[in-house]
C-alpha cells in the first residue's frame, strides 16, 4: 500500500519537476543528463557532476516559490557546480528573491511534510 502511494506521488513529482525544469531553463539553456525523484531523508535535492538533477518526491508538497526555487537551485549547478557569486547571480535571473525563499526553504524538515 505505501509502495504504491509512493510510487504515484513520484510519478506526479516527476510531471511537476520537468514542466517546471522546461519552464525555467528556457532562461538558461543547460544540457540536463538525467532527472531522478527520490525519496531521500536529508536532501530536497542535489546535482551529479554528470548533469543529474536529483529531486525529493516530497517537491510536490512545497509552497509553488520553494519548488521552483529549488527546481532553479539545481538547475544552474549545471553552469556552475558550487555556490560562488556566479552561481548565485545564476539563480538571481529568474529567482531575484532566492536569498528569503533558501532560509524558508531551509526551515523547512523534509521529514515533517
Amino acid at each position: 500500500m505505501f509502495k504504491r502511494f509512493t510510487d504515484k506521488k513520484r510519478e506526479q513529482a516527476r510531471g511537476f519537476v520537468l514542466e517546471r525544469l522546461a519552464y525555467f531553463n528556457q532562461f538558461y539553456n543547460f544540457k540536463i543528463n538525467r532527472v531522478a525523484i527520490k525519496n531521500t531523508s536529508t536532501r530536497w535535492g542535489s546535482c551529479s557532476s554528470k548533469g543529474n538533477l536529483n529531486f525529493n518526491y516530497k517537491i510536490i508538497y512545497l509552497k509553488p516559490e520553494l519548488a521552483d526555487y529549488l527546481i532553479v537551485h539545481e538547475l544552474c549547478h549545471l553552469g556552475e557546480f558550487n555556490h560562488s557569486s556566479k552561481f548565485h547571480a545564476l539563480v538571481a535571473k529568474t529567482i531575484p528573491n532566492y536569498v528569503s525563499i533558501n532560509k524558508e526553504l531551509r526551515k523547512t524538515p523534509i521529514k515533517f511534510i
